[in-house]
């Protein structure tokens, strides 16, 4: 639990009225130029123009999906065992290091890609991502220990994703300046300052998961009444995965909770992991490309707190709902984009909605899950989040390559969006929070740590 809040003040009308939910956030600061810089930023354009120069213009967007796609299923595989072991432990700060050291440092490496370099950007790429997906598996699953009750956690969560805005935006918009005017800052040319740019996410990435690391507190090791200290603990892991998916009847709401996110988040992660991809294909230039991300980075810290205050007024459930719409509304519009005023406005769109949905989402399933198998439960929810980003940059591959055209890629997406939202009126999330708390009574009453 953290420390209590003042009672008024910014900070504490936003949910970061205490040290360790400050520290706490800056993870997402931190983790969020790898977001922007690397993987919908500079690294899309420099693997299509520079890596994977020798190809189609449909086969380069093509590459780049299915570089995505494997990256993420790998942690989907992964994420459930490593979450139950990490519980087993009490080592969530200890497996998050880890994968943030991974990621950091893959992400510096990507300075050695050159021309022709497809091979290995994809390489290097897929492991940088794991680092980054499977380290916020134990970075969100600290977010139920440390803030409770439904709007805290809303308030918490949207206020991460809002500070992660910032921070990769900064760095981004650092990193933009080093490629306009490269000779001023000692490069060669635009290329040595995009593959500097790598470089500088990784020292950023190390250097601003520190305060977490110092601040937040490790919850205690949970251990079952078959358990007992000093087990092998991936017998443990695969142990508990295999348990909790005998018992998915009686957490219904979580995981169907689980399927809406997986279908609607496809979409979601598409537009986000795909638009710079495809705005270079349709012949929008860098120069928008970069602005429009670095614009869509700092308009959306507003919205995603606005949404954090949307929620408290008309449920987090109806706010998932507005950004559905919206992002329904930007898939149409994106199949008929040619021009680069379309692409801002389209990115004016996307800043709207894109925090909102994904820290709802966030703080909706942390709601309806007990304490005491967080990162378990969070490794459930990275594998809905990682299938997610593998069917969608791969279907995006596969109807482009067919139809020798990114557009329809961009149209297929409002299925997702549609059989998502679809599923989510099925949830009662009300229900799926009662279950939560009947369980973290019962582990109570048997003595475990909750």
């Amino acid at each position: 639990m953290s420390e209590t809040a003042p009672k008024s003040g910014f900070l504490a009308r936003v949910g970061l009225g205490s040290k360790e939910l400050r520290a706490w956030a800056t993870y997402d600061w931190a983790n969020s130029a790898f977001a922007t810089t690397v993987m919908a930023g500079f690294l899309p354009i420099y693997y299509r123009t520079v890596a994977a120069s020798g190809f189609s213009e449909a086969d380069r967007t093509a590459m780049w999906g299915y570089t995505q796609s494997v990256a993420l299923l790998v942690i989907a595989v992964i994420s459930p065992v490593l979450g139950a072991i990490a519980d087993y432990m009490g080592a969530k700060k200890r497996f998050l290091a880890v994968f943030m050291g991974f990621g950091a440092t893959f992400c510096a490496l990507l300075y050695m890609i050159g021309e022709g370099d497809w091979l290995l950007a994809s390489a290097i790429f897929i492991v940088a991502r794991i680092g980054f997906a499977g380290g916020n598996v134990f970075y969100e699953s600290l977010l139920p220990s440390l803030a409770r009750g439904e709007d805290e956690l809303d308030r918490v969560s949207t206020a991460g994703y809002a500070v992660g805005y910032v921070g990769g935006g900064v760095l981004l918009a650092i990193n933009a300046v080093w490629y306009m005017s490269p000779e001023t800052f000692g490069f060669a040319d635009g290329g040595h300052a995009v593959r500097a740019s790598f470089v500088s996410v990784g020292v950023w990435w190390a250097l601003f998961s520190i305060p977490l690391f110092r601040r937040v507190p490790e919850p205690r090791a949970r251990l079952t009444q078959e358990e007992r200290a000093g087990m092998n603990p991936l017998k443990v892991g695969f142990s508990r995965v295999g348990s909790t998916l005998k018992e998915i009847g009686q957490y219904r709401d979580l995981f169907l909770f689980l399927l809406a996110f997986l279908v609607y988040n496809d979409g979601v992660n598409t537009i986000v992991s795909m638009a710079i991809a495809y705005g270079s294909e349709v012949g929008i230039g860098e120069a928008h490309l970069i602005g429009v991300l670095l614009m869509v980075q700092f308009l959306g810290m507003p919205f995603t707190f606005g949404f954090g205050q949307l929620a408290a007024k008309v449920s987090a459930k109806t706010g998932i709902y507005i950004c559905l719409a919206v992002y329904t509304v930007l898939a149409g519009l994106g199949f008929f984009m040619s021009s680069a005023w379309q692409f801002w406005l389209l990115g004016a769109g996307l800043a709207m909605v894109q925090g909102g949905t994904q820290a709802l989402s966030r703080s909706v399933f942390a709601s309806m899950v007990p304490v005491g198998r967080s990162t378990e439960f969070f490794g459930f929810y990275s594998v809905s989040g990682r299938f997610a980003g593998i069917f969608g940059p791969l279907v995006f591959a596969v109807v482009g390559q067919a139809m020798e055209s990114s557009r329809y890629s961009i149209l297929s997406l409002i299925a997702f969006f549609a059989v998502g939202g679809f599923l989510l009126t099925r949830v009662n999330i009300g229900a799926g929070r009662a279950r939560a708390r009947e369980e973290e009574a019962e582990m109570h009453l048997r003595g475990e740590p909750a």
